[in-house]
């Protein structure tokens, strides 16, 4: 009977080995689809960036230059917006202005109207 259990024991652990084996192939699979997709997303940023780095002498970018790509974009588009941001609060305030004026000269044309 200890042998037998011995045997289903063993054909137990084999039975999880394979299960891991299987495991670790697909887990090495997703790795390296993964990897090719990070490589396709990276050369698509750079090409997005800038066509003539991406491909400068036949050299693929590292990782550094395209997050240094990335950080230079980013702060270039949050500078946009702070612009964007500046201008509308400008355009707001001298709207403001015009309607004032505009009613004092509408005031002042009235005034006018009942001098004469």
């Amino acid at each position: 009977q200890a042998e037998e259990e011995l045997r289903e024991g063993c054909a137990r652990h084999a039975l999880q080995l394979q299960e891991m084996g299987r495991r670790e192939r697909l887990l090495r699979a997703d790795l390296g689809l993964a990897r090719e997709q990070l490589e396709s997303f990276k050369t698509q940023v750079m090409q997005e960036c800038s066509p003539a780095a991406a491909d400068v002498a036949g050299k693929a970018m590292t990782e550094q230059q395209v997050i240094g790509k990335v950080r230079q974009i980013s702060e270039e588009n949050q500078q946009s917006h702070e612009r964007e941001k500046h201008l509308q609060e400008e355009l707001s305030s001298r709207l403001t202005k015009e309607k004032e004026m505009s009613a004092d000269v509408e005031v002042f044309k009235k005034s006018l109207r009942e001098l004469r």
